[in-house]
């Protein structure tokens, strides 16, 4: 009981203290950091998909693995999820206790860029998203994920808001660790497009 106490006193100061204080968590070094890499890794999509015939957009290494069309589908599909959990987060209030509870965001960085393959969270299963279909065009999909990463650019380059204390729940990065996921996640699927154009049957 008394450690409760002392952690909901604790909360309560620190609480008080961010209310009070007029410097963020969240740094201008945070923005750049994030607007870096959102555009590098922007840029680096378009270069790996520019002047692809629909040869080489529709290639899989084998029937069981995806083509570079799916790949970005699969990427524009993620932008969406991550955009709704940070807005959900927005629209709910402060959690000035993940100054207290965050965890580093090495560990983020770190779970994002690791090599070992990654399988598809439980929530996508209902939609059937750990698969790309492929419908649309590869030039459709690159401009959905060229809009898509426009607005969170944007979003970051005009908040005024403190993404450190922000988190969609409890466990869940708080929202500078979710872009990390946004960019990290496209780098780990940049390095499945080269080794499509690697394959030695990749069409010329």
């Amino acid at each position: 009981m008394r450690k409760i106490l002392l952690t909901l006193i604790t909360m309560s100061l620190i609480a008080c203290s961010l209310a009070a204080q007029t410097t963020k968590l969240w740094t201008e070094n945070d923005r750049q950091y994030l607007l870096d890499n959102l555009t590098r890794s922007y840029n680096k999509v378009i270069k790996e998909t520019h002047n692809l015939t629909p040869q080489q957009w529709s290639f899989k290494e084998s029937p069981d693995r995806w083509s570079i069309n799916q790949v970005v589908e699969h990427i524009n599909i993620y932008e969406l999820l991550f955009q709704r959990e940070i807005t959900l987060a927005i629209a709910s209030k402060l959690k000035p206790e993940l100054a207290v509870n965050t965890k580093p965001d090495s560990l983020y960085v770190g779970f994002i860029m690791e090599e070992k393959q990654h399988i598809t969270e439980d929530y996508t299963k209902p939609f059937t998203y750990s698969v790309p279909l492929g419908l649309y065009e590869g030039k459709n999909n690159i401009a959905m994920f060229t809009k898509l990463r426009n607005e969170s650019i944007d979003f970051i380059k005009n908040t005024k808001e403190d993404l450190r204390l922000y988190s969609s729940k409890e466990g869940r990065p708080n929202l500078h660790q979710l872009y990390i996921y946004v960019f990290g996640h496209v780098d780990r699927h940049l390095r499945q497009l080269e080794k499509i154009k690697h394959h030695p049957n990749y069409p010329k």
